[in-house]
């Protein structure tokens, strides 16, 4: 019973904070759009903060950008957002949603990045077509604007680098939670 609670907490944490990761309003043309000058900035945050990743990302198959807004309240842990996977031999585009929930120990919410070097065009591909659920976060954030700071993480499952950073918020927190990626049909 208290397992179902939990999880239905999630569910609705992640209904109401649903929007908080919005691309905005406007056209389908307008959110893609919105999502690849939202890629560019990231991207020159990425390259300013580590330089030799823009030799990793033109050298690579692929790479992915999202933006995601998270949100823990004492023992749930929720979040939405979006972003674009980039073959780099094709220069297609491909469109994708994101959403998290977890359990956990925490307070806080924030508003942060992610980057994802695919290493090879096998592990871009199954990112792209079944998507990619993965677990367990621990990190602390106080940042708004240029002001504060944030502990950043750099990972590796398999064939691909994992860069996250955080653009604002305020955030403690320990958590278990899984995190699905999946195509947006509407923008593809």
């Amino acid at each position: 019973m208290n397992k179902t609670i939990k999880m239905l907490g999630v569910i609705v944490a992640l209904s109401l904070f649903g929007g908080c990761a919005s691309m905005g309003e406007g056209s389908n043309a307008d959110k893609r759009q919105n999502i690849l000058q939202m890629k560019e900035q990231v991207l020159t945050e990425l390259f300013k903060q580590k330089p030799d990743t823009r030799a990793q990302l033109n050298s690579a198959p692929g790479y992915a950008v999202f933006s995601n807004a998270n949100i823990n309240l004492i023992f749930i842990a929720a979040g939405t957002g979006y972003g674009v996977v980039k073959d780099m031999k094709t220069k297609q585009h491909t469109y994708m949603n994101m959403a998290e929930g977890g359990i956990g120990l925490g307070l806080g919410a924030k508003d942060y990045r992610i980057v994802m070097v695919f290493h090879s065009t096998q592990a871009m591909n199954n990112f792209i077509e079944k998507g990619w659920t993965f677990g367990g976060n621990a990190d602390a954030a106080a940042k708004a604007a240029d002001k504060g700071g944030s502990v950043e993480g750099e990972a590796y499952y398999g064939d691909v680098t994992v860069y996250t950073f955080t653009e604002s918020g305020l955030a403690l927190q320990a958590t278990v939670k899984g995190t699905k990626f999946w195509r947006d049909p509407a923008l593809n």
